[in-house]
């Protein structure tokens, strides 16, 4: 998951620097007043989703078979320590005395 998330933040980063360039070059039209840097970052994330859909579509599946497996795992260890309360409980009511 950290290796898709940092190419992530890569094409994201790799956007924002175009995207720059573009705007100081105008190419892309300025931000009104103070707003310019709040301009590049929005265009850089708009034009950074798609890219980072079509592009790392094969390490975002392999990142999701992760975590499902980390899920996975997680449930069953919460499900062995149940039984084994379960267990542990059963055996002590089986050793009280009968009233």
């Amino acid at each position: 998951m950290l290796r898709y998330t940092l190419m992530r933040l890569g094409v994201f980063a790799g956007c924002f620097v175009v995207v720059w360039g573009a705007v100081y070059s105008g190419i892309f039209p300025r931000g009104f007043g103070d707003s310019n840097f709040l301009w590049v970052l929005l265009l850089a994330l708009v034009l950074s989703a798609p890219i980072s859909w079509v592009v790392l579509r094969k390490e975002r599946d392999r990142a999701s078979v992760q975590v499902v497996q980390r899920v996975d795992r997680m449930k069953s260890n919460l499900e062995a320590n149940r039984n084994q309360e379960d267990a542990a409980d059963d055996t002590a009511r089986a050793q009280e005395p009968a009233s």
